[in-house]
């Protein structure tokens, strides 16, 4: 188990500082792929603060599959963080949801032009069954059909260096989508089938321009919230 050293962090600080602090620990060499943490109990202890700030950190670093929590098992950071920085750049920012909606806005805009170029019939076979998922899903729970649409064209833009950035952007998906104030299934229909209309005529424009605007729809009803 790999012995911890750290200065205590404030009370008053939240769950970002202690995610903070272990991603700077992997940087720097004091935690390494492979190292089971200590207890709850005692990173509470040596972090000075509270259970749910603890699991709120953990819990973020999960989510960017940089840690495993096996049952009556431990925690274990897990084995390919090291060829994964983007994930430890994410990590840091992963509770700045404007920053993690525009990183993701930034990526995604790219590669939905390459989409355009690159997509397979299969391919849009496969954008086309999430859309008609999202129309058959009952009380508007259709989160993984949304975030299957967009696994299927950052995939289908075939560039595995960037593809290894937006998958990280992915699994902040179900963050940002449980800030989702309200459901409007027309509403994701009708941008999900305009960005299928454009990556079917190959036309990388209107695709860039049915993206934009689909996620710029998305970011202004997660801002709206007065908590984030």
């Amino acid at each position: 188990m790999v012995e911890f050293k750290m200065n205590t962090i404030q009370r008053s600080t939240l769950s970002q500082q202690v995610l903070e602090h272990i991603i700077s620990m992997l940087m720097n060499g004091q935690l390494n792929p492979g190292d089971k943490l200590p207890s709850e109990l005692t990173l509470m202890n040596d972090f000075d603060v509270s259970r749910p700030v603890l699991r709120e950190a953990l819990s973020s670093l999960e989510t960017l599959e940089m840690i495993t929590r096996r049952p009556r098992g431990g925690t274990y950071i897990n084995e390919k963080v090291g060829s994964s920085p983007f994930k430890a750049m994410l990590a840091l920012s992963i509770n700045n949801i404007p920053a993690v909606i525009e990183a993701r806005m930034t990526l995604e805009l790219g590669l939905v032009t390459l989409a355009a170029e690159k997509i397979t019939e299969d391919h849009l076979d496969q954008l086309k069954k999430t859309i008609v998922s999202i129309d058959e899903s009952i009380d508007n729970n259709y989160g993984k059909y949304d975030k299957q649409f967009h696994s299927i064209i950052a995939h289908s833009a075939n560039n595995p260096v960037v593809e290894g950035m937006i998958n990280s952007l992915l699994m902040a998906h179900e963050k940002t989508d449980s800030l989702i104030p309200f459901r409007e299934p027309e509403i994701t229909i009708e941008h999900h089938t305009a960005i299928y209309e454009a990556l079917k005529n190959r036309d990388p424009v209107q695709s860039f321009k049915e993206m934009y605007k689909h996620l710029s729809y998305v970011r202004e009803k997660i801002l709206s919230r007065n908590d984030v």
